[in-house]
């Protein structure tokens, strides 16, 4: 897959798509295990999306990580070991180690009153 020259978390070619942090009013509702190198699943180094107003938190542990936007977005963005990226809902996007280490995905989604 093609890909652009990456630039800082949240400052990619349009900042509205990979924002700089989750929106007020979001609540966490499930967690991936980490991935490495060694178990990140093709699904995840392939084009793919959220559902509907879910929302992803991806936390890089160690190593280095870059974030794809699908045409027609064409944009990337790094992330570092104790940096994070949002993930917008909808948007086509895969994801890559640069430098081998540890992530996880946390999904988050508007919080239901009770």
């Amino acid at each position: 897959m093609g890909s652009r020259p990456p630039s800082e978390p949240g400052q990619a070619g349009n900042r509205k798509l990979i924002p700089r942090q989750l929106p007020a009013g979001l609540k966490a509702y499930k967690r991936t295990p980490d991935f490495t190198p060694g178990n990140l699943p093709a699904a995840l180094q392939s084009q793919h999306s959220t559902k509907a107003g879910v929302w992803g938190l991806l936390q890089v542990l160690e190593g280095q990580v870059i974030y794809h936007l699908a045409a027609p977005h064409d944009a990337s963005a790094i992330a570092n070991a104790g940096e994070t990226i949002v993930i917008l809902p909808e948007i086509i996007h895969w994801v890559e180690f640069v430098i081998p280490g540890r992530f996880y995905v946390e999904f988050y989604r508007a919080a239901v009153s009770e």
